[in-house]
């Protein structure tokens, strides 16, 4: 007979201890807390939108719940909803959205830092597409 074959041991010796072949459970739990902890506090932060300054105007605040919201950030960059799409995408696709989406109402938000012609760009764009009711988002100013 060949050296341990036929003892069930294969070719481990006499004195090794057996196979353990569980997996350690208290490693993978504390890996699994560690990544649950890491989403909590990421979460929050990445819910933030797109950051505008908005102008200040005397004006009654606008829910944008019911509609949908095209922004332009300070740089130019815009943004349906929280999507960024280019101007040319905006100009080719903003129509179909409309007819897709059926929107009540769009809301552009743009920051004051914003050239006055590029909003008016984007709004143009947004009344070709058959909006008829736009709301421009402002901030409401503080009385003294």
């Amino acid at each position: 007979m060949a050296m341990g074959v036929g003892r069930g041991g294969g070719l481990r010796g006499h004195g090794e201890l057996p196979l353990n072949a569980d997996i350690n459970v208290t490693s993978l739990v504390d890996v699994a807390f560690v990544l649950l902890i890491i989403f909590m506090i990421t979460a929050p932060i990445m819910q933030g939108g797109v950051e505008v300054q908005l102008p200040r105007a005397e004006a009654r605040p606008i829910t944008a719940s019911e509609g949908m919201v095209v922004s332009v950030d300070r740089e130019g960059r815009i943004f349906v909803d929280e999507t960024r799409v280019s101007m040319n995408d905006f100009q080719m696709t903003f129509r179909a959205l409309v007819t897709s989406r059926k929107p009540k109402a769009v809301y552009l938000r743009a920051d004051r830092r914003v050239p006055y012609g590029d909003v008016v760009r984007v709004l143009a764009i947004i009344r070709t597409s058959g909006i008829t009711d736009v709301g421009l988002v402002a901030e409401e100013e503080e009385r003294p």
